[in-house]
């Protein structure tokens, strides 16, 4: 099996070599599971979005049950799909991935979500991440390699294509703090940052904490004015950043 070239992007090597590619390796034989890993696919292009529809269909231990070519229309229908995994591209129309990744992750708080894209930069990755992406592959990700990773992500891992996981070491070694920063946190507060630095979300962080998301909520609007930041990536960056936790 041939991997798909990273030095050429995707749209001059051809959508089509694309899908053969992952047809072609749907029909080689993998371990089979008990239960096949129920996939949604969400994807603007379409030889790609059929690509991988094929691959997943065409391999013991996988079916793809819906796929979609935009975030809001996956948003809408992706509770009745009940998927063990979503894999989402980040370049999508309208709604951007990242953006879907976090609306997604509050509909579904433990479901693994794969970034699959063309986008390498740092920005990409810690957004994605961040917003509660599992793990992040890029688009020339070896077919079969890229069925393992759904495996992997199912039984609890964050894969990630090579180069991504240098970039995200590189990351975390700029956010090498100074010295531990007080901004006069609540130990509720300092707590609830804990958890959006774990990855929790509003859903998921107030059954930790035993509180309401609208008492979240509050609370999150505090650490944000106190920190001087506007968002939950920033509030996360600056944590790690200044070892605020």
């Amino acid at each position: 099996m041939t991997c798909l070239s990273s030095s050429v992007p995707l749209g001059r090597r051809g959508l089509n070599s694309y899908k053969s590619e992952m047809i072609s390796t749907a029909n080689q034989p993998l371990q089979i599971t008990s239960q096949p890993v129920r996939v949604v696919v969400i994807e603007d292009l379409r030889e790609v979005r059929e690509g991988l529809v094929a691959l997943i269909n065409g391999t013991a231990g996988y079916k793809c049950v819906m796929s979609y070519g935009m975030m809001e229309t996956a948003l809408a229908g992706i509770e009745r799909d009940k998927p063990d995994i979503i894999l989402t591209d980040l370049g999508l129309p309208k709604m951007s991935g990242i953006e879907g990744i976090e609306r997604l992750r509050q509909i579904f708080a433990e479901v693994p979500i794969i970034a699959l894209t063309i986008y390498d930069n740092d920005r990409e990755i810690f957004n994605a991440l961040c917003n509660g992406a599992n793990g992040y592959l890029l688009k020339n990700t070896p077919p079969a390699r890229l069925l393992e990773s759904l495996q992997e992500a199912v039984a609890g891992g964050s894969p990630m294509s090579p180069q991504i996981a240098a970039r995200v070491v590189k990351l975390f070694r700029q956010f090498r703090p100074p010295e531990t920063a007080d901004y006069r946190l609540t130990p509720q507060e300092t707590e609830l940052l804990k958890l959006l630095v774990e990855g929790h979300h509003y859903k998921t962080a107030a059954r930790e904490l035993g509180i309401s998301k609208s008492t979240v909520s509050f609370h999150l609007k505090n650490i944000y004015q106190k920190l001087q930041v506007h968002s939950k990536t920033e509030a996360v960056a600056k944590a790690l950043r200044e070892k605020i936790i």
